[in-house]
């Protein structure tokens, strides 16, 4: 069976196609993105813009051509931070509705976080043990933590390379007093959600599992040897730490050039590893693990639980 599932957050409009059936492993054919950066169309009182929803539109409509040209017998269509937390989410959903001709699943933060959990689950495998889970997206930091499928602490924050870019750092190069403004933003608004997760039992697997996350692991990880001569990514914190000041010097145009950073992440991937950094300090995280799994793969094969048992 072709299934689809179409991933409108933040950053990009994201279609991925897969061959699936219950019980086995989803088998990508197709990876389509159009880069929209939907903080940039965000009002002063919170609504996405009219230009930013016509351009939401119009990428939802050319995902819907595309899927139907792969063949997709099912789309699973889903939006995440920047749709509902828009003040005018009510008429956004119904226009990007319209545009796909079914239904929009509007996930909230900690159910994003459950799907993306249960993808990194299924991708490291039970003897993974206790897992803790970043995933950075545009609109915000998601973090999940347990031994199960479904984890046994989930959250949300609005910290978002996206979000935090706009309100941050809007000036290109940002600057250290910038750079230092969001990182304390940062530290205040993870100090309660750490705060949660003190009764988890202490991380067997640290993973993290977003474009951004991949981006700055190329730039200042390191791979190791994985499964059939495949590579991991692995991603300490103290390299990561070091490239901070460096990135925030230079222009946007320049990051690019960078390895790991692609033109659609140069924008925001400051912002993306000062939050990154901060939470794996708060967190007393010293290394991760890159999952090339995340949110949409947690999506498909949650579907496909639910054909196997009816």
């Amino acid at each position: 069976m072709r299934l689809g599932v179409l991933d409108i957050g933040s950053n990009t409009v994201h279609l991925l196609v897969a061959d699936a059936h219950p019980g086995g492993r989803p088998l990508a054919t197709t990876s389509r993105r159009t880069v929209l950066r939907l903080m940039r169309y965000l009002t002063p009182t919170g609504a996405i813009s009219e230009p930013g929803i016509r351009a939401l539109e119009d990428a939802v409509a050319e995902a819907r051509a595309h899927a139907r040209a792969e063949g997709v017998a099912e789309l699973l269509a889903t939006a995440t931070s920047a749709v509902r937390d828009a003040t005018n989410g009510t008429e956004v959903i119904r226009r990007i509705e319209d545009a796909l001709g079914q239904p929009l699943q509007v996930l909230g933060g900690e159910d994003e976080a459950r799907f993306t959990f249960l993808a990194v689950r299924r991708w490291f495998g039970w003897s993974a043990g206790q897992i803790l889970l970043f995933d950075i997206g545009g609109g915000s930091l998601e973090i999940a933590a347990g031994a199960d499928e479904l984890p046994a602490a989930a959250a949300s924050v609005p910290l978002g390379a996206g979000r935090m870019t706009v309100t941050f750092l809007p000036e290109d190069p940002p600057g250290e007093i910038a750079v230092d403004a969001l990182r304390a933003h940062a530290r205040e608004t993870l100090a309660p959600i750490v705060a949660t997760f003190r009764d988890q039992p202490t991380p067997d697997h640290v993973a993290g599992s977003s474009k951004a996350i991949r981006s700055l692991a190329k730039l200042a990880g390191y791979p190791v040897p994985g499964w059939s001569g495949s590579e991991r990514l692995m991603l300490p914190r103290a390299a990561l730490g070091s490239w901070i000041p460096r990135l925030a010097r230079l222009p946007a145009s320049a990051r690019q050039e960078l390895p790991g950073i692609t033109a659609d992440r140069t924008f925001q991937i400051v912002a993306g590893a000062v939050v990154l950094h901060t939470a794996m300090r708060e967190f007393g995280i010293d290394e991760l693990e890159v999952s090339p799994w995340a949110l949409r793969e947690g999506v498909l094969l949650r579907y496909l639980e639910s054909l196997a048992w009816g």
